[in-house]
């Protein structure tokens, strides 16, 4: 009879046979222990995608910022000496909204030059690494000495562009930002002080014709002027634009303030427009910010608070500090004021306003608890937001433009702050100030700290 026990141990006795049994058993195994470690290499394939994209941008943002020896070439012209126009030549062919760097060289005609720009590089480099980019379409921060007009900082941001600068190009919907211009004109014009009583029907942030009679009844709300700057009332500023200012006070204020003029800046700025039409609703629009056509920088924005800062004074901005050869100063900055638009006591009830809008305002969640800030309790601040949307292409225009001054010092910086958010709100304008403001002075009091420390040392 036919074994079966038999065949089978002949089977797997036979040398040959057991060896490839052995084989598909060792086979098997190392199928099943692969299965079960997909997992983990999933895993690590996610990791390594991870760390290859941060990779990916540390590398672009290096590419893209930090700039190194950085020699300017003339096509060897002969420079005679640097005045204006030689000035924007060197600042067209550098790209001091993207880099960190303070110090470059030219050449010209054979001889090299050394500039000395105004950019503070901690506080350049600080905005650039704290940049939204993932919800941001543009960006724009200008950081300026009110005192001097110098620029300690100017970054832009162009998702679509890395050459474009956000910074200088008046191409954004001014929105509530016009409504420092409004203040100016009716705290001059019409006697308003931060007290003086002001109403409003309706909504806040609308601006209906309805909404624009001087009517009281039981839904009229009645507050404060300063109370309706911080809280960026349209329908009080409408009603001023329309009732008590009109076309011709709008446009001489603007123009005052820098819209539709051209300046000679040693930055290539373009105008900054505004077209305020016959019609009185055009006037409450104007006003209020409540349109898109009026079109402001963030570089106009900073000069527009700094001339608040400096008392009225609106001076020229600059941002080449010193020019050397072998070093013998050839080029020194030198502070330029363009005219005076406002009066003093103007300034002054303007900072009051602006200071309104952040301790319990627009801005003030933004800037939530700075009085117990160890930085930004030493400081007063003050600003106004600005927010209108672009419903066709689905954009967020977010301003911010204001200061902060020390209380017990002379210290003082400007900020203005432009964000084009796209299909979500990331980081706000008004946030990146607080950041900005406090990262300047919290390294101005320590560079104050260390001098101290060396004195004391010293004796």
């Amino acid at each position: 009879m036919f074994n079966r026990s038999n065949r089978k141990t002949d089977a797997y006795t036979h040398p040959n046979k057991w060896r490839d049994y052995q084989s598909k058993l060792k086979k098997k195994a190392e199928t099943r222990r692969s299965y079960r470690r997909l997992p983990a290499y999933a895993v690590l394939l996610c990791l390594l995608i991870l760390v290859g994209n941060e990779l990916f941008t540390l590398l672009d943002k290096t590419l893209e910022v930090q700039q190194k020896d950085i020699s300017l070439i003339f096509n060897d012209d002969a420079i005679d000496h640097f005045d204006k126009h030689t000035r924007q030549r060197i600042v067209r062919q550098f790209s001091l909204s993207t880099c960190s760097e303070k110090k470059f060289e030219l050449t010209a005609n054979g001889t090299t030059y050394q500039i000395k720009s105004s950019i503070t590089p901690y506080l350049q480099e600080f905005i650039i690494d704290h940049i939204d980019r993932k919800n941001s379409r543009y960006f724009g921060f200008v950081a300026m000495a009110p005192a001097t007009g110098r620029i300690l900082s100017m970054v832009s941001y162009d998702k679509n562009s890395k050459n474009s600068n956000i910074c200088t190009t008046p191409d954004y919907p001014a929105a509530s930002l016009f409504k420092i211009i409004t203040a100016a004109a009716v705290i001059e014009k019409c006697g308003f002080n931060c007290n003086t009583p002001v109403t409003f029907n309706d909504g806040k942030y609308t601006l209906y014709k309805n909404q624009l009679k001087d009517r009281v009844n039981k839904y009229t709300n009645q507050i404060t002027f300063s109370e309706s700057f911080a809280g960026s009332v349209n329908p009080v500023f409408g009603k001023i634009g329309q009732n008590r200012l009109g076309k011709t006070t709008l446009e001489n204020y603007a123009a005052a303030f820098g819209f539709n003029r051209t300046f000679d800046f040693e930055i290539p700025m373009k105008n900054s427009t505004l077209s305020v039409s016959d019609t009185p609703y055009n006037w409450a629009e104007i006003a209020s910010g409540f349109n898109n056509d009026t079109l402001i920088s963030p570089m106009h924005g900073a000069m527009i608070v700094s001339s608040i800062v400096n008392n009225g004074k609106l001076l020229e901005p600059t941002i080449i500090d010193e020019i050397n050869q072998h070093g013998q100063v050839l080029y020194h900055q030198t502070s330029r004021q363009i005219s005076e638009v406002i009066k003093p006591s103007t300034a002054v009830m303007l900072k009051k306003l602006m200071n309104k809008t952040v301790v319990s305002g627009t801005a003030s969640k933004s800037f939530s608890k700075f009085k117990k800030d160890r930085i930004l309790s030493r400081l007063r601040i003050g600003g106004k937001t600005g927010s209108i949307n672009n419903n066709a292409e689905h954009l967020k225009y977010d301003w911010f433009a204001g200061f902060a001054e020390e209380k017990n010092g002379s210290n003082k910086i400007v900020v203005s702050v432009l964000v084009v958010h796209q299909d979500y709100i990331g980081t706000r304008a008004a946030s990146y100030s607080r950041m900005a403001i406090k990262e300047y002075f919290k390294n101005y009091y320590a560079n104050i700290n260390d001098q101290h420390e060396k004195k004391s040392a010293a004796l």
